[in-house]
């Protein structure tokens, strides 16, 4: 037979306590006395406890749980003074006399206890008797005890009110004596209600409390028999109290509510003592009191009712799981019945997946930090999944906790998110297909260029009509230009272009670009440049800024095409949190470049929309609409962001923000020409990686040209082979993009274990986020875009063989 076998709810805990983490141990190995005496006091109605070992656990009966008011369930296995802390002075000292082996027995002993959260005043009668272990010395402590709070505090009071009885009579028998008339000091100065009541049931007598309180005077008092006063709920235990007085009682105790002469009524707590045929009385004002303890018992029960009620699920359970009470809506969440689930532990209903997340956040509650909707999946009978949000908050060393089912919410939500997935994939299609247009357009005409620019060459060649040559030749050049850039806006409204940041100073750069951006507006345009003075210096890839600059400069020609005005101002801006909120970025310092016009403006759909990829007002075949997505990319990319201030027929200023920083500018170099170039040093070598033959022959011919040896490798395979020979190289020169699974970032870093201080120029003509660190190149490693020119692709690997 089990030692915990019935027993109530304490029997209960005790059967689902785990208590192979307590100083008493596994349950199956406990001394014999302390089984007995567990079993002994699970069977009694009388409050018992047993504190056993050095760390006195603290183990108890159903009867002595409602002395720990708040602190029960969770007292259970604890050590006594953990539950009991601040009676560590009195009852400690008796403890240890106890385990020295002597018996104590009081029959009051007064303590101040917090068990409800507050302070209170508590008396307790009790014997603690000592347990010796097998061996002789003492084990534990068994106590038999009962709470006489209620009796103790019922008589004092009991006695007070006797004692102002007793004063009252002394006091009238002296006044009967001296026959003066005159009313003693405490006659009338008392805020109590003192009367003299005859058999009839009128107050012959009364004090000038009654006036100030009830409003009534002495005369009127004597004119009406009193039970008239009384409310008329109370009149019968009215009646039936003093007929008790009538039968032999001395003393009679009650309260009542009395009328005032305001029609309101007052409860009044009374104690009469009758003698010689009169009942003498008095009465204290306990409205207030009442109206307290009205108000506290309201809310119990409308926690109570909430707690029957609500559809949510709740419960208390320790921090390692237990549960120590749930409500009734587990039934229809989750299927379990209360006895089902008392004692269980709360981490065999949770779902595998979020046991570890559920741990956690049971870590937080213990350290006194409270949850607004902590997820987490919990078992159904039925034995599927329900997900449940929380609201916790850990009080009296348990967890508190409200949830809700979810489970169709984020269903729905989930659905919706499939729903949006789809819908935005139907736009993107939409818009690829407005793109198709533009894009077909542009690249046909700047390949029409390039193709006739070329076939005019090798005609002209083969006349030996050598003068008109270089003339086809710029053509052929700027139509590749024009094709560069259309990649690079494709790159950067996807924000997939590789950034070569620089401490940048964007005065500079601004001055610098004038007359390019004075001879695309044309002359119908004015141009006025504004730059701040001392203005701070920003890192980002300058030559994208310039990019975004000249875009939104030829927007602004555009948007006039009778002529006006396109202003490029600069500034220093400081982004309190309210700005920066606004613009979707940090706040902090920021560099401003703004371009406004004087043209026809944008209505309020259309600035929603102008960042948008593909989107465009101009006709089909006119622009592709990524200028100004291609902007808020780099923007974004930078750090920074880009926004737009317009006005119907008054004109637009977008501004982009780019951080500051806090370094000085870098000084920006010329471009060298092929011829100025020095050459390499002999046996500088340099490994080419690259799929594409023709880009392959033309970088082995620049190197060529200054003096390198060159070795060429066509895929990431080779090129590695070639790595991880003894053969000499100074720097690798690979595309990003390569066939045969490996790409160039991976054949650099595979490069770089054996070589560890190799230099890596990266050439590209689609970069990838993901293979570039998100847009950012591991120290020693560079990048150039295609197309690129060969002069530059001659200083850039220079510069990197020299460092």
């Amino acid at each position: 037979m089990s030692i915990f076998e019935g027993g109530g709810e304490l029997g209960s805990l005790m059967r689902a306590h785990d208590w192979r983490g307590s100083p008493l141990g596994e349950k199956a190995g406990w001394p014999q006395p302390l089984r007995t005496l567990v079993r002994v006091m699970l069977s009694s109605h009388q409050p018992m406890f047993v504190a056993w070992g050095a760390n006195r656990i603290l183990l108890y009966n159903d009867a002595y749980a409602p002395m720990l008011g708040e602190r029960h369930p969770a007292a259970l296995g604890r050590p006594f003074f953990e539950t009991w802390p601040e009676v560590v002075g009195p009852v400690g000292a008796l403890m240890d006399q106890v385990f020295s082996g002597e018996a104590v027995h009081m029959e009051d002993l007064e303590l101040t206890l917090h068990r409800n959260g507050y302070p209170e005043e508590t008396h307790f009668a009790f014997s603690y008797t000592p347990v010796p272990a097998e061996d002789g010395t003492i084990a534990g402590l068994f106590c038999a005890c009962t709470e006489t709070t209620r009796q103790i505090v019922a008589e004092r009071q009991r006695g007070e009110s006797e004692a102002r009885l007793t004063a009252l009579n002394a006091n009238m028998e002296r006044e009967v004596t001296k026959r003066s008339g005159e009313r003693s000091r405490t006659w009338q100065v008392s805020t109590d209600l003192i009367g003299i009541a005859d058999s009839d049931g009128h107050f012959n007598e009364v004090n000038p409390a009654w006036s100030r309180l009830l409003g009534w005077s002495e005369a009127e008092i004597a004119a009406m028999p009193f039970i008239s006063l009384v409310h008329p709920d109370d009149v019968e235990p009215t009646l039936a109290a003093f007929r008790t007085l009538e039968q032999g009682q001395p003393v009679l105790s009650f309260s009542n509510r009395y009328r005032t002469k305001w029609d309101e009524y007052r409860w009044l707590a009374w104690v009469a003592v009758p003698e010689d045929g009169r009942f003498y009385c008095s009465a204290r004002d306990v409205t207030d009191e009442h109206a307290r303890t009205v108000a506290l018992a309201e809310r119990t029960a409308d926690r109570e009712a909430i707690w029957q009620l609500s559809v949510d699920i709740m419960l208390r359970c320790s921090f390692d799981g237990v549960i120590t009470s749930v409500n009734p809506a587990w039934g229809d969440v989750l299927g379990w019945r209360e006895d089902e689930l008392l004692g269980l532990n709360l981490f065999d209903l949770v779902h595998p997946d979020d046991i570890a997340h559920t741990i956690e956040g049971a870590k937080e509650l213990s350290s006194g930090v409270g949850h607004a909707r902590f997820e987490n999946r919990y078992r159904h009978k039925d034995g599927s999944y329900r997900s449940i949000a929380w609201w916790t908050r850990p009080h009296d060393n348990l967890i508190n906790a409200i949830g809700r089912d979810v489970t169709v919410e984020k269903q729905q939500a989930e659905a919706l998110a499939k729903a949006e997935a789809a819908l935005r994939q139907a736009q993107k299609m939409e818009a690829v297909g407005q793109l198709t247009g533009g894009l077909a357009h542009d690249f046909n005409n700047l390949l029409a260029g390039i193709s006739g620019s070329l076939e005019l060459i090798g005609m002209r060649m083969a006349q030996g009509r050598l003068a008109d040559v270089e003339k086809y030749v710029v053509a052929a050049q700027g139509a590749a230009n024009r094709a560069a850039a259309l990649t690079h806006r494709l790159l950067a409204f996807s924000r997939r272009q590789t950034l070569a940041p620089k401490a940048t100073d964007v005065k500079q750069l601004v001055s610098g670009m004038e007359d390019l951006i004075g001879r695309t507006i044309g002359p119908a345009i004015q141009l006025e440049t504004v730059n701040a003075a001392g203005l701070w210096p920003s890192l980002i890839d300058p030559s994208q800024l310039e990019n975004a600059i000249l875009n939104l400069c030829i927007n602004a020609r555009d948007a006039m095409p009778d002529g006006g005005k396109i202003t490029v101002e600069t500034g220093n801006k400081w982004l309190d949190r309210d700005a920066a909120r606004d613009r979707g970025i940090e706040p902090g310092q920021y560099v401003s470049v703004c371009v406004s016009d004087t043209g026809m403006g944008m209505s309020p759909d259309v600035i929603a929309k102008a960042f948008d990829p593909f989107f465009t007002t101009k006709p089909i075949g006119v622009g592709t609409g990524l200028g100004l997505s291609m902007i808020y990319g780099f923007a974004k990319q930078s750090g920074g962001a880009a926004s737009i201030y317009s006005e119907l027929d008054q004109g637009t200023m977008v501004c982009v923000y780019l951080p500051r920083h806090m370094g000085d500018a870098d000084v920006a170099a010329q471009p060298n020409e092929m011829a100025d170039l020095p050459r390499g040093r002999e046996g500088e070598t340099v490994l080419v990686v690259d799929d594409e033959p023709t880009v392959r022959m033309l970088v082995a011919e620049v190197l060529a040209d200054l003096g390198y040896t060159a070795i060429e490798a066509e895929d990431g395979a080779a090129g590695l082979k070639v790595l991880n020979s003894p053969a000499r190289i100074d720097l690798l020169v690979t595309d990003v993009g390569l066939p045969g699974g490996m790409n160039g970032r991976q054949v650099a870093d595979a490069a770089r274990v054996a070589r560890p201080d190799l230099k890596v120029l990266f050439i590209t003509g689609y970069a990838e986020n993901a293979v570039l660190s998100h847009g950012h190149l591991d120290p020693g490693m560079h990048v150039l875009t295609k197309p690129f020119a060969m002069e530059a692709l001659a200083s850039r690997i220079r510069e990197l063989i020299t460092g």
